[in-house]
């Protein structure tokens, strides 16, 4: 497995859909992930640091997991399959570890909440994982950066559905 963090949320300019940029340890891979906006949003709002008034989805399946006495031990986008990705969500629960189907999006939501590593495995790095050129990487991704630095958790306000 690799390990991999969350470098940028943000809006694919073709598409106008949310993207979440997974990026390895030493940046010199890329994983780029559509996900939903109200997913976007949640995954945005950690990022930031942002306290809502209320929990959210993930806030309260968070404080659900604490409840039950579990942990999330990681997360792991497994498989790109027809254009979807998979993932599951490990949980130790009982001493046991428990693998829950899941959303990518959703679990990057969680492990954000909880400090937990997100990995992808060596077969889906090999069919989807971008390895950046240097040149490309400092010009392409500073470009990226200062868009983002624009735009605020509020943007994907337009997308949220409640």
């Amino acid at each position: 497995m690799i390990r991999m963090k969350v470098d940028i949320v943000g809006i694919d300019q073709t598409s106008m859909l949310p993207v979440v940029i997974l990026s390895d340890l030493k940046e010199s891979g890329i994983l780029p992930l559509v996900v939903g906006p109200a997913e976007a949003s949640a995954i945005s709002i950690q990022m930031e640091n942002i306290k809502t008034p209320r929990p959210l989805t993930h806030d309260l399946f968070v404080a659900s997991i604490k409840a039950l006495h579990a942990k999330v031990l990681r997360v792991v986008v497994t498989d790109l399959i027809a254009d979807t990705y998979h993932a599951v969500l490990v949980l130790q629960s009982d001493g046991e570890d428990v693998e829950i189907d899941a959303r990518p999006s959703d679990c990057i939501a969680l492990a954000l909440r909880v400090d937990a590593p997100i990995f992808i495995t060596e077969t889906l790095a090999e069919k989807a994982m971008v390895n950046r050129p240097e040149d490309e990487k400092d010009e392409e991704m500073e470009s990226f950066r200062d868009f983002l630095d624009q735009i605020s958790p509020d943007d994907f306000k337009r997308f949220r559905s409640d």
